[in-house]
């Protein structure tokens, strides 16, 4: 229980969310997200379910510790979770970033 209430936290921070955010998602409260990371409280079976659709990890991956699943496949995921509007902002803002990385290259 200790490994997986490690890689519960280590997935959390992994991608920058708060202990509050991600009990409003699993639908328990901040205490219990501490407390389960702390090794204190067991996880259920739902409760595992809903951490896994959060940070985008298989139960099994959070179970046994076995991170398969690319960034670009847990990118394209959540991508298509958006509305349209965002989406575009999103693709608007990689070519920005295309077009910065390229004129620094141009300027070294």
């Amino acid at each position: 229980m200790k490994r997986l209430a490690e890689r519960l936290k280590n997935a959390r921070t992994g991608l920058h969310l708060s202990q509050d955010y991600v009990a409003k998602q699993v639908g328990i409260n901040r205490a219990a997200v501490a407390l389960i990371e702390g090794g204190k409280r067991k996880v259920s079976a739902e409760e595992l379910s809903l951490f896994s659709k959060v940070y985008g990890f298989s139960v099994d991956e959070l179970l046994a510790g076995n991170r398969s699943e690319l960034p670009t496949t847990i990118f394209a995921r959540s991508f298509n979770e958006l509305d349209e509007i965002d989406q575009r902002e999103i693709v608007s803002l990689i070519e920005f970033k295309k077009m910065m990385k390229a004129q620094r290259a141009n300027n070294d």
